[in-house]
């Protein structure tokens, strides 16, 4: 059994989030904090804060052993893209995508 965690709209392009999923996914759940609390990127924060709701939907909602479990999926999907734009020399405009991120974490206990 697999307890996830959803995070939707993260202001984070899904480029840079799929660097720390394809860190963490397979690793032990402490140890993947691990990694990313030392990892410096912008997207550590919220996929720290989604890995450790992951982990307490397991123990609270699934009973699971918080020491037997590990990172079984980690996948970051492109959002919605917002579409604005930047004024330039004679008149034209040039667009600027400002992109999003669905983010899912799913945990599983290791037997």
């Amino acid at each position: 059994m697999e307890a996830r965690a959803y995070l939707k709209y993260l202001r984070i392009s899904p480029r840079k989030v799929k660097i720390l999923c394809d860190l963490i996914r397979g690793k032990d759940a402490e140890t993947a904090c691990a990694y990313i609390e030392q990892t410096p990127k912008a997207a550590s924060e919220p996929v720290l804060k989604l890995l450790k709701s992951a982990m307490a939907n397991a123990e609270t909602n699934h009973h699971m052993d918080r020491d037997k479990l590990y990172v079984s999926t980690a996948v970051a999907d492109p959002g919605p893209t917002l579409k604005r734009g930047m004024p330039r020399a004679r008149g034209r405009y040039n667009r600027i995508l400002k992109r999003t991120t669905h983010l899912t974490i799913g945990v599983s206990e290791r037997d």
